[in-house]
């Protein structure tokens, strides 16, 4: 769907008059004011937003005018850099086991930093010698979020330097260290029991004559997912980050890799009640887009989105909502209050940017829900129409 601009004061019913239902807003000023207050909340470090949670073209836009770079790991999202002329000296490939044909892919298009954590993986780059530059991801399990990334990937710290010792050997260019210390952590002593471990890899290294450039510090900033809509106090949440990153040797560069914090707030959901049922003395609204659809997040990222009616009247009730699909494990809240809904009303779902869309399917045939896209900053929509 084309950008446009919502007028003010049209509401979600016109939406759906308009454009239809199952339907998700894409506020490019979320994205800009998110970008923001990343980058306010940590100075020096170089941004790499990460495609994963929400790999659309009207995120990478906004990003790509704010000078963000990108985080990429596969090869759809190289073609999405492509797409939208994103200089390759901007992106990093973050994805520690790659195919031959990713790594060839990925210097085709220009962008030469990848990223290894293991020796079978270091040595598929001895044909890319002389072109690739390598990140050794270093693993920091963190039980404390729910989606704990060094499970999966990384090395560990006693690892780390005999294989730069052994990249060193065959004669790969290891330019520095990365870590994800996990998705949506709750606050950031990880990251900083990370950073401290990595700068004594980064002087060991220097001890043998291996002299590393880079630190990456992934990503896992949260957003709110609140029912309030608050906006989450990064700054004060990146005050212990900022404190280590001051103790980084000298000359070291900072990279991040934000993906959810970015994309999250940016799209609201809108849809609309297909049917109503009154089952086991509760009554149950099924809507037009469930957990296949947009609400995937609840079960492959462990989110409860925040859900309204904003239009119902009357006293709230115990109810059920319910997914379109024929299966029935597609139930979107098993327990929540709303006031009784007619067929057509909307639901509202916020902070629904990060891994939802991307994670969609179309089961059952039911379709994707469209994107709108929209600028509510209007600096930028008059910036934008005098270009």
């Amino acid at each position: 769907m084309n950008n446009e601009i919502v007028p003010e004061g049209l509401d979600y019913r016109e939406l759906v008059a308009t454009y239809g239902s199952p339907l998700l807003v894409l506020d490019q000023a979320a994205v800009r004011k998110q970008y923001r207050a990343l980058i306010n909340a940590l100075p020096g470090v170089r941004m790499h937003y990460a495609l994963k949670p929400l790999p659309h073209s009207a995120v990478v836009a906004v990003l790509k005018e704010e000078g963000c770079g990108f985080d990429l790991a596969t090869n759809g999202e190289v073609d999405l850099m492509l797409e939208n002329q994103i200089n390759p000296d901007d992106c990093i490939h973050t994805h520690p086991i790659k195919r031959d044909g990713d790594i060839r892919y990925a210097l085709e298009y220009g962008c030469k930093v990848f990223v290894f954590d293991n020796p079978i993986e270091l040595e598929k780059f001895l044909p890319y010698k002389d072109k690739a530059e390598l990140l050794l991801r270093v693993s920091f399990p963190n039980p404390e979020t729910k989606v704990d990334l060094s499970k999966k990937f990384g090395c560990t710290p006693e690892a780390a330097l005999p294989l730069l010792r052994k990249a060193k050997e065959l004669g790969l260019n290891v330019i520095g260290l990365s870590f994800h210390v996990g998705s949506q952590v709750p606050h950031a002593r990880r990251h900083v029991e990370a950073i401290s471990a990595c700068n004594q890899i980064i002087r060991d290294a220097a001890s043998e004559n291996i002299q590393l450039q880079v630190l990456d510090i992934g990503g896992g900033f949260p957003v709110n997912y609140g029912a309030d809509g608050a906006d989450f106090d990064i700054y004060n949440f990146c005050a212990p980050i900022r404190d280590v990153l001051a103790e980084t040797p000298k000359g070291i560069r900072k990279l991040a890799e934000p993906g959810r914090f970015i994309s999250a707030p940016c799209m609201t959901s809108v849809s609309c009640v297909m049917g109503k049922a009154e089952r086991f003395n509760r009554m149950w609204y099924y809507l037009d887009d469930g957990l296949y659809g947009s609400y995937s997040g609840q079960l492959f990222d462990h989110i409860d989105y925040p859900k309204f009616a904003p239009y119902a009247q009357g006293e709230a009730k115990p109810a059920v909502l319910s997914g379109p699909t024929c299966d029935s494990i597609d139930v979107i809240a098993e327990n929540i209050d709303l006031p009784d809904l007619d067929v057509g009303d909307v639901i509202i779902g916020k902070m629904m940017g990060a891994y939802t869309w991307a994670s969609a399917t179309e089961f059952n045939f039911f379709r994707k829900a469209a994107i709108l896209v929209v600028d509510s900053d209007e600096a930028a929509q008059q910036k934008r129409a005098a270009a």
